[in-house]
């Protein structure tokens, strides 16, 4: 039984919060549960998907101590879905088969044993929770773990597909409404290929989006002001019709776990290196490079001379998402596939940390100059929280349509281009041109200011008062109101 503390005396409204799995989509969304409980005085019940989580899922939502009062996981019972994916399956559609079918056989009967709730907030891939939701008299919200200009193309999506014959790939762009064109090379592989299952899955959660009552955004005004009026005015968005879009971030992790004797050892590192000087390259949870691109990067960083901390993972050549089910599960030991020599040889001037590193600790120290990302949209908001400027290098999903927003709409970051590649390689000689180009070139500098100049923003939007912070508390008033005196 899920047992739940009866508030409703206090006026505390009590709100449940589901995410999806991986952990770009777990942590934005157990930040806005701390969020509601430590800022807006909310009763939150964390529903927790454990059919395939990760180890570092696991950990996250189970460590001792990390949670605040108010706030509880419940562990969804897992499922067999053994005979409907494979290791083979699109990361999409085994992610949607396995919501779908966690979600059908207990959500409901959760939902009835947590009892009253004002609300149900909900990530994209959890779509199938707004008919249960509507069976119970639930509202529900949607949260987008991605920017607002990935929203305007969610939202734009289903028209398109139905009005557009061709193949998406024969297009030039797409024009999503009032919003900056999104280059067919841009675009995630799951959208390209409008016959593959991913595609479908895709068009079904995002044509539930106005089903939600509100969308709740993790980004805030002044990072996208052109997308976020788009939504809100153009004659597009209000025809299908668009809920009321909520800005309400940045929503980042901070250090809720203890530190690790490699974390401490790293952060000592760090501390003898002189300011700005280091290049943190980490390409997310789940991201994987080939065994001839992660040679390049590694030749590219030595020929840099540049200080550096490389988050090293086991290559494969099968999927770039290749590690997203299994965070914090794998074995590692670079030495098995860095170039012969590579750790001796930049000893002193690299630090290489195998699967895994404290990203937000090496953000914002203060040695830190510059972020090989993949593009996330987590990893670009801790980024810019702490005024980091970028060098792209996205790998799936909606990581490349984030990264050229980053470079021609914000201006916080580079492309890794310019040069000679071979396939889809990029040379060792480009790594090393860009690379210098951020950390010593006035280029660098230029972004680093106006990273600065972003992280200001954001700490504002939060703060009481700010208009991400307003624009939550309203929907938490909203919230006391309907609860019964």
């Amino acid at each position: 039984m899920v047992k739940v503390e009866d508030k409703t005396s206090m006026k505390v409204p009590h709100v449940a919060v589901l995410s999806s799995l991986g952990m770009g989509h777990v942590i934005p969304l157990l930040e806005l549960a701390k969020c509601l409980v430590v800022h807006h005085h909310c009763h939150v019940s964390f529903l927790n998907i454990t059919t395939e989580a990760s180890a570092a899922q696991n950990e996250l939502l189970h460590s001792p101590g990390t949670l605040p009062p108010g706030l509880h996981v419940i562990d969804l019972p897992p499922v067999d879905i053994s005979s409907l994916v494979s290791d083979e399956t699109p990361i999409v559609s085994r992610l949607s088969i396995n919501l779908q079918e966690s979600l059908s056989y207990s959500l409901k009967s959760v939902l009835i044993e947590l009892g009253k709730l004002q609300a149900l907030v909900i990530d994209l891939f959890c779509s199938q929770a707004f008919e249960i939701s509507k069976d119970l008299s639930v509202p529900t919200y949607s949260f987008c773990t991605a920017s607002a200009a990935f929203l305007a193309l969610s939202l734009y999506l289903p028209g398109l597909d139905r009005e557009v014959e061709c193949e998406f790939i024969d297009l030039e762009s797409i024009q999503v409404p009032n919003c900056a064109p999104v280059r067919i090379e841009d675009l995630a592989e799951e959208v390209r290929n409008r016959k593959a299952d991913d595609f479908k899955w895709l068009l079904l959660h995002f044509s539930r989006l106005p089903m939600a009552t509100r969308i709740f955004l993790n980004s805030w005004e002044d990072l996208e002001p052109v997308s976020l009026k788009a939504i809100r005015e153009h004659s597009f968005y209000h025809q299908i019709p668009t809920p009321k879009i909520c800005a309400i971030g940045p929503l980042i992790k901070h250090d809720d776990v203890a530190m690790t004797e490699a974390d401490v050892e790293c952060q000592a590192w760090l501390d003898k290196q002189p300011l700005d000087s280091v290049l943190l390259i980490a390409l997310g949870s789940g991201g994987t490079l080939t065994a001839a691109q992660l040679t390049e990067l590694a030749w590219g960083l030595e020929l840099s001379r540049q200080r550096f901390i490389l988050v090293a993972r086991k290559p494969t050549d099968a999927s770039a998402s290749g590690m997203f089910f299994n965070v914090g599960g794998d074995v590692n030991d670079p030495k098995a596939y860095l170039p012969e020599g590579f750790l001796e040889r930049t000893k002193g001037v690299g630090l290489v940390l195998p699967s895994w590193a404290p990203q937000l600790m090496v953000l914002r120290h203060p040695s830190t100059g510059a972020f090989i990302s993949h593009c996330g949209w987590n990893s670009i908001l801790e980024s810019i929280s702490h005024d980091v400027p970028m060098i792209t290098w996205p790998l799936y999903a909606e990581q490349r349509m984030n990264a050229t927003m980053l470079v021609e709409e914000v201006g916080v970051a580079v492309k890794l281009t310019g040069g000679p590649e071979k396939g889809n390689i990029v040379g060792r000689e480009v790594i090393e041109r860009v690379i210098r180009m951020v950390m010593k070139g006035d280029e660098g500098k230029m972004m680093r200011d106006r990273a600065g100049e972003l992280k200001d923003s954001a700490q504002k939007a939060l703060s009481f008062g700010g208009s991400s912070y307003e624009s939550l508390s309203c929907v938490v008033e909203e919230w006391k109101k309907k609860i019964m005196p």
